[in-house]
Parts: structure tokens; sequence; C-alpha cells
């Protein structure tokens, strides 16, 4: 069993990694700003916020896993990047390994290829995805003694598109996964699978790697 503290774990993708890693067996502290109003079983919640980590007292202390599930977006548009610096100094030279839900722009559309942000990627999704390449660039240029890993979803993923959870994904390494007719997809509950699954089995220490079906 591991300790995984989980970031923005009240969203959509971080209420899905903290079901999941419950279901496990492992023991899971989400930190939120608000207590939601149908709380996970057997998760512990810890209010606050990651723009205080002197606040949060000694809630990363021992952790295997911190899992950032933040989104650039309401009043964190500006603030993610900050908080991402702060937590890497905290956790750098611990035993702690960070965890990082990225967005698909930053991952390359072939091998040896662009990345999908350089292609025609929408306007309105281009601030979101530059913080995510931002953090990987900020995760990459740390000490060699901080552990990560860094997964970039689908390029379909999100509340509007739920899915169901299969237990199955494919790994694309740096490469956007796609299916034979093109699409590009994932369900926020496998997409948590594949993050536990890289805490439980580590196959990207100091990388990143995209998923999808």
């Amino acid at each position: 069993m591991s300790r995984i503290v989980v970031i923005g774990g009240t969203g959509y993708a971080g209420a899905h990694i903290a079901r999941e890693a419950v279901d496990r067996g492992h023991q899971v502290t989400v930190i939120a700003r608000n207590v939601p109003d149908a709380p996970i079983d057997g998760v512990d919640y810890v209010q606050g916020s990651v723009l205080d980590l002197a606040g949060l007292g000694d809630v990363f202390d021992g952790a295997d896993a911190v899992v950032s599930a933040l989104s650039p977006r309401g009043d964190m548009e500006n603030a993610v990047l900050g908080a991402m610096r702060e937590l890497i100094a905290k956790l750098t030279g611990t035993k702690t390994r960070i965890g990082v839900v990225g967005g698909a722009g930053g991952s390359l559309v072939s091998e040896g290829g662009p990345r999908l942000f350089d292609q025609d990627f929408p306007e309105e999704y281009k601030h979101e995805a530059q913080v995510g390449i931002d953090t990987l660039e900020l995760l990459q240029a740390s000490d060699e003694s901080l552990d990560w890993f860094f997964i970039h979803p689908a390029e379909v993923f999100g509340p509007w598109a739920e899915g169901v959870r299969t237990g199955a994904y494919r790994d694309g390494g740096d490469v956007l996964v796609r299916a034979a007719d093109g699409s590009s997809t994932i369900s926020g509950a496998d997409l948590a699978v594949a993050i536990v699954d890289e805490i439980e089995s580590p196959q990207h220490s100091r990388g990143r790697f995209a998923v999808g079906y």
C-alpha cells in the first residue's frame, strides 16, 4: 500500500485518481480548498491550498507519491506554474515521487514529429496547454534526486466525454495515442488506472508518457 496525496482531487481527473487509488487499497489524501458534498469513501480530505504549502503542515511528509491534477482555470489561471515550482522545491531530495496530469498539447503527433500544440491547435485551449508544457520543462530541469512522471491524456478527455472504466489503455510514450480510425480518447477512469499503475509499478522515472485507446 502506498500513501498518495492528490492535489486538485475534487476536480474531474483528480477525483478519478483518488477513487481508483483508494479502491486499490492505497492510503489517499486529497488536498482541496473545499470538501466535496459527496466525498469518496476512504479518502482523507485536507482543506487548504497548494498556494500555501506551509499552511498544509505535514501532509506531504512520508508520501510515496504526490499527484497534481491542477487546472489553470479560474483563479488558478496564472498560478499553477508558481505552485509547481514551490512543490518541486519542497519535494526535491525526498523519496516522494511527483506525478503531473498534463494535457494532450505537449505530446508529439508522431515519433520525432512536432507537438500537437504546434499544429492547428484550438486558440481557446492554448493557455492551458502552454502551462502543461511549461510544467513539464520545470520537471525536466529539476534536480536528479527528484523522481517524477508526467502523463498526457488523449486529445478528447474531460467530463464532456466521460466514457467508462475498461481497465485498459495504450501507452504511446511521447506520442499522442490514436485509434485506427484516427480518434484519440480516454475516459477519466482509465486515465486514473494508468496513473495508479505507474505509481504501483514505475515505468517512466523522470519521464512522460501519453495514454489513450
